[in-house]
């Protein structure tokens, strides 16, 4: 009888357990899964009328399912990634950044060419998977992907240094070089760092691209350093932040605050968070080299700025706004977004000094909207 009644409380406290672990799942991210990724591991973005899969959508995805401790989707989204954009093998191949509908009846790469910021994330997944979950293979992948994209996405720029370019091919020509400031986080470049060369001057590198071509205290979505001319950055250039550089504002504010570029970084971009205050909303858009703003960003901006506003009544107005304009099923950026920042809002996770994730796999439920 004793060991029934003990049968019997062990099945109940398993199913308790089982009810709080279902209760306390991040419910954005499960929403997320539904409407936007398939069975079999495909992010899917519905705006675009080939229902295209990006490396870019598949290595936040991964991101995503490790801060919510979610090994099965993870496993699921990393096979699809290595199949269908790795040729099977990420320690042989960097992915592609575009899959889809090619024609009428045939779903494949549509652009062979590479997506650097994409790259980083799904090595950094994977090396940080590795070492949550003590699962060495996800180490060895990552690290080995790590290697490739030194070997391939790495140039030195002189007078400047070690630069990741954005991809593999179509961002140097013979007069100088296009680059995405938002394309490596500041905690990411710490990371990769350990691993050694070039990472470390790739760091320092990455940090005099984020001051250096922003004249106004605004990121430009893309910049040009030429040979002769460094960086072009004059008001005729038509420099524009936009829907790429929300992200630098968003790196920055997730950096931990003993990681010595914080302060930097955020006294150099201060003129996004006194807009931002100024005007109730981010802007969608800024002339670089002016600073003027036109437009309102959409809800995404307003969830990219929550770690990065540092004014707790300012970061309470776009707090409110992503819960009144939560994105749907058809607003996959914007969605991305929002996971990253209300997520690092609601405490889901933290980057350490060492640009490290500390998930908070524990906490107490949080409301998703």
């Amino acid at each position: 009888m004793m060991n029934v009644v003990r049968r019997a409380g062990l099945a109940l406290l398993m199913l308790v357990t089982l009810q709080a672990h279902a209760a306390c799942s991040w419910p954005a991210w499960e929403q997320f899964k539904t409407d936007y990724i398939s069975d079999g591991g495909r992010v899917i973005d519905p705006s675009d009328p080939r229902k295209i899969t990006t490396s870019e959508g598949q290595s936040y995805a991964l991101f995503f399912a490790l801060v919510a401790n979610d090994r099965a989707a993870f496993a699921t989204l990393l096979d699809w990634t290595q199949n269908n954009l790795a040729a099977g093998d990420l320690h042989a191949h960097i992915p592609a950044w575009l899959w889809g509908q090619k024609e009428a009846d045939r779903w494949t790469v549509i652009d062979s060419n590479s997506a650097s910021d994409a790259d980083l994330w799904i090595a950094w997944s994977l090396m940080e998977a590795g070492r949550l979950w003590k699962m060495p293979q996800y180490s060895d992948t990552g690290k080995a992907l790590l290697a490739r994209i030194a070997a391939e996405e790495v140039v030195t720029i002189p007078k400047l240094g070690a630069v990741l370019l954005p991809g593999k091919v179509g961002f140097a020509d013979d007069k100088g070089w296009r680059l995405n400031p938002s394309y490596l986080p500041p905690q990411l470049a710490r990371y990769f760092a350990r691993a050694g060369a070039p990472w470390p001057a790739i760091q320092q590198t990455n940090l005099r691209l984020l001051l250096k071509t922003a004249p106004k205290g605004f990121a430009p979505d893309w910049v040009r350093y030429d040979k002769k001319g460094g960086w072009q950055l004059k008001q005729d250039k038509g420099l524009v932040g936009s829907y790429d550089a929300i992200r630098v504002y968003l790196w920055v504010g997730m950096l931990h605050n003993d990681d010595p570029q914080k302060s930097r970084l955020l006294a150099k971009f201060n003129a996004m968070s006194a807009q931002t205050v100024r005007d109730g909303l981010p802007p969608e858009k800024v002339d670089v080299a002016t600073g003027n703003a036109t437009g309102n960003g959409p809800v995404g901006f307003s969830a990219a700025l929550l770690p990065f506003l540092q004014d707790r009544d300012a970061q309470a107005v776009q707090r409110q706004r992503v819960a009144d304009n939560f994105p749907g099923a058809n607003a996959y950026y914007n969605y991305v977004l929002t996971l990253f920042g209300q997520g690092w809002d609601q405490r889901r996770y933290r980057f350490t000094a060492r640009g490290e994730l500390q998930p908070d796999w524990g906490q107490e439920c949080a409301s998703s909207q």
